[in-house]
């Protein structure tokens, strides 16, 4: 079920800064419509650490009804209170879900052996597979590849890696030792396609919340070794993938979804929107995709 695209999903608000169900259901169906392989709720882009725990049952159980089968569900469950975080996974309704992405820890900046027992606890703790997620520009620390392939040989239902460290060399290192139905995920939109050439199996992605269609078909055509057609879509969506990011996500995937009418232009603090320079920028992206 990893293979191919998933999509880190925003979770939309409306100016009273409540969360806007409506946007949501919209939302899903658009990037399922688009064909997308699986849906990520309460990832990064969902912006899980300013909503309330009554906030984050409701997405979860909303994502799954809205989704209605017709593609898995990932849940983003993580944190850097491991206890805390084993108890949450260890009383996770699963209906719907099939798996849990949870990010490594934040803030604390613990060594590769803290790392490495957290997610062994977590791997007790949760009756789910867990995806690592490794994103060391917003957690402080770099889960090496050493202590992934520890955990992927040593932790059973511990089955991928969202690699967001946009180090080469560290992904080579986990795709050419991992163990037999250990997968690799890109977390880098604009690196996927010469990832996937490397070996992954796909992306959890951010810019297919606004573009699902020629993202999706992008990953797709990469994973069939069509890379000619793959390098026309990667350029094609370049800028755009730059310059999501250029003040903050998701705040620039907001913007762009704004305009395409499925959500307003509303992040919740400490978060804001984007300024004048990257609202440039994300027009001037716009203006050059079909």
């Amino acid at each position: 079920m990893l293979s191919g695209t998933g999509v880190a999903l925003i979770t939309p608000f409306k100016k009273d800064l409540s969360i806007d169900f409506n946007a949501l259901a919209n939302i899903i169906d658009h990037v399922i419509d688009g064909g997308v392989e699986y849906l990520v709720a309460l990832g990064t882009t969902g912006e899980a650490p300013t909503l309330s725990k009554e906030e984050k049952k409701k997405i979860y159980q909303f994502v799954t009804q809205q989704a209605a089968g017709r593609v898995p569900c990932v849940a983003g469950i993580g944190g850097n209170h491991t206890a805390e975080i084993a108890e949450i996974l260890s009383s996770f309704k699963l209906k719907g879900y099939e798996a849990i992405l949870s990010v490594s820890p934040y803030y604390n900046k613990p060594n590769q052996e803290g790392i490495y027992n957290h997610y062994k606890h977590l791997s007790k703790a949760s009756r789910l597979p867990l995806i690592l997620y490794n994103v060391p520009g917003r957690t402080g620390s770099n889960m090496t590849a050493a202590t992934t392939l520890r955990i992927a040989k040593e932790c059973k239902n511990i089955v991928a890696i969202k690699e967001a460290s946009g180090n080469s060399e560290q992904f080579m290192d986990i795709l050419a030792s991992k163990p037999k139905g250990f997968e690799v995920i890109s977390g880098d939109d604009n690196l996927t396609l010469p990832f996937l050439s490397m070996g992954m199996c796909g992306v959890i992605s951010v810019i297919a919340n606004a573009y699902p269609k020629q993202f999706s078909t992008l990953v797709r055509l990469g994973l069939n070794g069509n890379y000619s057609e793959a390098r026309l879509l990667h350029y094609h969506l370049y800028a755009m993938m730059k310059s999501l990011f250029m003040d903050g996500s998701p705040g620039g995937v907001k913007y762009v979804m704004s305009k395409m009418k499925l959500c307003s232009n509303v992040v919740r603090p400490p978060l804001a929107t984007v300024g004048k320079d990257a609202m440039l920028a994300l027009d001037k992206a716009m203006a050059t995709i079909k």
